[in-house]
């Protein structure tokens, strides 16, 4: 190889390099950003207590008392819904898969968007209007 060429070769692996070092810098920067700024997007106890408090003003016994009901039921119920959403994402995308053979290639594109809009709603709208 040419003096230029080797030149060249090292300035492209060098730029490579700086820009996934600045890619996945930026990605953890943005996460733990996200989630300090926004700590009532997670899913838990805390969230669904000011879900409820906000839509119930709970009086702060109430408030403690189920969020210690929650806290004693969280971890189980969180455990049942892993070993079921196979499950239920397996008979999603056998449904799925059924309406998709009915359809005309234009319909089947028109309802893949269709329903990815709705999940995306329905999922928007189970985390209190923000996305989880």
């Amino acid at each position: 190889m040419s003096r230029s060429t080797t030149w060249a070769v090292a300035l492209l692996v060098v730029t490579f390099a700086a820009g996934v070092a600045v890619g996945v810098g930026s990605r953890a920067i943005w996460a733990r950003r996200a989630q300090a700024a926004a700590p009532e997007r997670r899913r838990g106890p805390d969230r669904l207590v000011r879900e409820l408090n906000d839509a119930l003003r709970l009086t702060p016994a109430q408030r403690d008392t189920v969020h210690a009901i929650l806290q004693r039921h969280w971890a189980r119920m969180t455990e049942v819904w892993d070993t079921v959403r196979p499950r239920f994402d397996s008979m999603r995308a056998q449904m799925d898969s059924e309406i998709l053979r009915q359809l005309a290639p234009d319909q089947q594109v028109k309802y893949r968007d269709h329903m990815a809009r709705h999940r995306h709603q329905k999922e928007k709208a189970d985390s209190g209007g923000k996305k989880p």
